[in-house]
């Protein structure tokens, strides 16, 4: 039997995209039950679930203050539940605000509105999708629409409103906001990996709070930045390694802000959570696979065919009844599809006490209508096609879908056609198996196909290129699951022979010694990562050679190898307790700092350091950049903290402050920090000069000198007492008539007065949410600034409209 893709296609105008292979007498549906998906009822977080959300709210539930908004992370295996922690999340910090969910598919989409119903989320809930007509979505009461006006309309409502968009619609969003839509109060981002990686990408627009403004991000991933390692050539004999090839970054605090939560895959395994897993190796050897045969088309053809009847033979050994099956190619995922078939009806007929009679098979693919995706779930599910007869055995296969975020907890194994170099797409792919079933005793398999070479033998197995895809399987889990590459690598044997136990981790069709699968997995997996390693060590080395410390910047590399992202991986796993003692003592031989905000604080303190040297000061505008590094932003985020009250949550510590002060005393002044910037010029020309004796009309900088310091010597009286005393030591006297009493001023110079306080903080802080009790000096005055912009929004409607255009063009807040 040749099994041709291409003939396949041609089989009919109309492929289907599941079939039901009845090779004998049918059954009814009443006669033998299927299984039926999940029932509903009302949504309880579990323990660990609870765990992530309070963290989250700990991260989330302050006032926030910085332009940014307050961010946070959440990173918890597959299936352990992370939609429920976004909407129960959502329900404590923004029960009756504006919420924007994100996801990357439209199948994850639907999912999650009923997830978020489910969790308790009332009010008006709105799609940013193409699916106007999904019965689903109308009977959870979503609204949907493309159209950034229509959006700007539905979200503009008073009181609680959801809105749930995919990735592809972030334009949309950001034209409506463009048009005026307000801040999210809260913006939940899942399967956040999806969002790193370089800025230039579409998806990334979710970070930017220009585009996409929200008071608070909380960013959900089950696969955070991990690297990807490329196999070590198998004929080289020196270890050669190209090193990591990073696939995605979230350790970049300011951007994902900090990881609250941590659940691993080893870990959600150990409570109970996800189910244990085995991996079954399917050794597949057979002369129709040579290359030199026939044409490629055959050759994949023929492999395709052993690999269905190897996949229905292992299903049959372990009693697999649902299998998925990822491929790559559309095609294959089709061929595959027809290919069961034909199979399990050799099988069974040459084997009918060993192999089910009705195999039901199907197949999807990203580009089938989500209701044709959803009916063939279903039917997955429950092991039923449209005719009603019950199948004993399930495969589905796909190719660019199902492998991401969306819950089918049916699976009881999965199949690597191809596996994939991704580890973030591998351990996405095995998430689909460990659903843990309602009794909490399944053990999931995971099916690596390895095609051998004609002339192949498999005691040869430990320096064959064959098992290559295996490698990669081992390499993705080591990331995530570093217990059963523990176990593997020093799994004993349980016989004289020392032939591997069918119970352990790692399956063959045929024994293997544990001594030989121990000296794989060391050779092949474990040590790729510590090649690895020592590369970033040697980086290292020679970056504290040249600099006298391992500060490096995250985007830092050593010729090709990225080595700042390398260190602040060795600073996470560090923290998590996973790092090496032997590691940790290299690594601090070359003056590591093991605390990630310790080291950005002292990264920006040295840039801090640099703009002093160059401007005399710290009173840098928020958009003030030096070497490429935002000090401005910096500086007024630590200003920002310093005014908080000592021994309060995010207040700057008092060694921290006493670093910046080293650098200028005046880093964070009780009056504006133009007065701060004009006065250092003042300061240089005394220097310069020595005398303050200076006309109006005397430029430094582009800013007026001689006029600034008449105007602070006409207004004396009003100056802080700091202020003159700075004047005062640099040979500056009042004005004539001594100490100046403050005019009378009228209400619009009040206002003048006040808008202008309003600017100096937003400049500043970069935003305009003044808390109520903030005092603003300006000129020496105090002025109740916060109080003040309250009054404004209740006032609104009796402010005269060059006021309102006045405030909004500081970013005003009217709700």
């Amino acid at each position: 039997m040749q099994l041709r893709i291409a003939a396949r296609r041609r089989r009919t105008t109309q492929p289907r995209s599941w079939r039901q292979a009845d090779h004998g007498p049918g059954t009814d549906r009443t006669r033998a039950g299927g299984r039926e998906p999940r029932g509903g009822g009302a949504a309880v977080l579990r323990a660990h679930q609870a765990e992530a959300v309070d963290a989250a709210v700990r991260a989330l539930g302050a006032v926030p203050s910085a332009g940014a908004g307050l961010r946070a992370t959440i990173v918890s295996a597959c299936g352990t539940g992370k939609t429920f922690m976004g909407a129960h999340t959502a329900l404590r910090v923004a029960g009756a605000g504006l919420v924007l969910v994100l996801v990357p598919t439209l199948d994850l989409l639907v999912q999650t509105v009923a997830a978020w119903r489910e969790a308790g989320r009332g009010g008006a809930m709105v799609g940013v999708c193409s699916l106007r007509a999904d019965a689903e979505l109308a009977a959870a009461g979503v609204q949907c629409t493309t159209d950034a006006r229509q959006l700007l309309e539905w979200a503009g409502r008073a009181g609680r409103v959801t809105v749930f968009a995919t990735y592809a619609s972030l334009p949309v969003l950001a034209e409506a906001h463009g048009a005026g839509l307000r801040r999210w109060d809260l913006m939940v981002v899942d399967e956040a990996h999806r969002t790193s990686g370089p800025w230039g990408k579409p998806w990334a627009a979710v970070h930017d709070d220009a585009a996409l403004p929200a008071d608070r991000r909380l960013y959900l991933t089950a696969t955070p930045r991990v690297a990807d390692y490329r196999a070590v050539a198998d004929d080289k004999d020196d270890g050669s390694y190209s090193g990591p090839v990073l696939l995605a970054s979230m350790d970049d605090e300011q951007v994902f802000g900090p990881v609250v939560y941590r659940l691993s895959l080893a870990e959600a395994i150990a409570r109970g959570l996800l189910a244990r897993y085995q991996i079954i190796v399917l050794e597949i050897s057979a002369p129709a696979l040579a290359p030199e045969e026939g044409p490629q088309a055959d050759v994949s053809a023929a492999r395709l065919e052993v690999l269905t009847t190897a996949v229905l033979k292992a299903a049959a050994v372990h009693q697999l009844d649902r299998v998925m099956t990822f491929h790559h190619r559309v095609a294959e995922a089709r061929a595959f599809d027809q290919a069961v078939t034909e199979a399990s009806g050799h099988l069974w007929g040459a084997k009918s006490a060993v192999y089910p009679r009705r195999v039901w098979s199907g197949w999807l693919y990203g580009g089938h209508q989500m209701a044709h995706r959803r009916q063939v779930l279903a039917q997955f599910a429950r092991g039923w096609g449209t005719d009603g007869v019950v199948a004993e055995r399930c495969v589905l296969s796909s190719a660019r879908v199902l492998a991401e975020g969306v819950d089918i907890p049916e699976v009881d194994a999965v199949v690597f056609a191809d596996p994939r170099e991704s580890i973030v797409d591998t351990v996405q792919t095995v998430g689909r198996a460990l659903r843990q079933s309602p009794r909490g005793d399944k053990v999931a398999s995971l099916l690596v196909p390895v095609f051998l070479s004609p002339d192949e033998r498999r005691e040869d197995w430990l320096a064959s290129g064959s098992y290559l895809p295996l490698v990669k399987v081992l390499t993705a889990l080591a990331a995530h699951d570093t217990d059963v590459v523990d176990r593997l690598a020093a799994w004993p044997g349980n016989n004289a022979t020392g032939a591997a136990s069918l119970q352990g981790p790692l399956l063959f069709a045929t024994a293997r010694d544990a001594a030989d699968i121990a000296e794989f997995v060391r050779l092949r997996v474990i040590n790729l990562e510590r090649r690895g390693w020592l590369r970033g060590w040697a980086a290292g080395r020679r970056f504290h050679a040249a600099h006298g410390h391992l500060n490096v910047p995250y985007h830092a590399k050593d010729g090709a190898f990225p080595l700042g992202q390398w260190i602040a991986e060795q600073r996470k796993a560090y923290g998590s307790g996973r790092l090496a003692a032997v590691r940790i003592d290299a690594l601090e031989r070359l003056g590591m700092v093991w605390s990630h905000p310790d080291h950005a604080f002292n990264t920006g303190l040295q840039v801090a350091r640099a703009y002093h040297a160059v401007h005399g000061h710290l009173a840098a505008g928020h958009s003030a950049v030096m070497d490429g590094y935002p000090v401005g932003t910096w500086l007024a985020n630590r200003r920002r903290e310093a005014r908080l009250a000592d021994g309060t949550r995010g207040a700057l510590s008092a060694k921290r402050k006493a670093a910046l002060a080293e650098v200028d005393p005046y880093w964070c002044p009780q009056w504006p920090l133009v007065w701060q910037r004009r006065y250092t010029l003042l300061r240089q020309h005394v220097a310069a000069e020595g005398a303050a004796d200076i006309a109006p009309g005397h430029v430094m900088a582009g800013e007026d000198v001689g006029a600034w310091l008449a105007r602070q010597q006409a207004d004396w009286g009003i100056l802080h007492t700091e202020q003159r005393r700075l004047l005062t030591e640099l040979g500056a006297i009042p004005g004539e008539g001594g100490v100046q009493e403050e005019a009378r001023v009228t209400h619009d110079d009040k206002f003048t007065r006040n808008l202008a306080a309003a600017a100096a903080y937003a400049q500043r802080e970069g935003h305009l949410n003044v808390p109520r009790k903030h005092v603003e000096i300006a000129e020496g005055t105090e002025i109740r600034l916060g109080i003040w912009i309250s009054n404004q929004r209740s006032r609104r409607a009796k402010l005269a409209p060059q006021r309102i255009d006045a405030l909004n063009a500081l970013g005003m807040r009217w709700s």
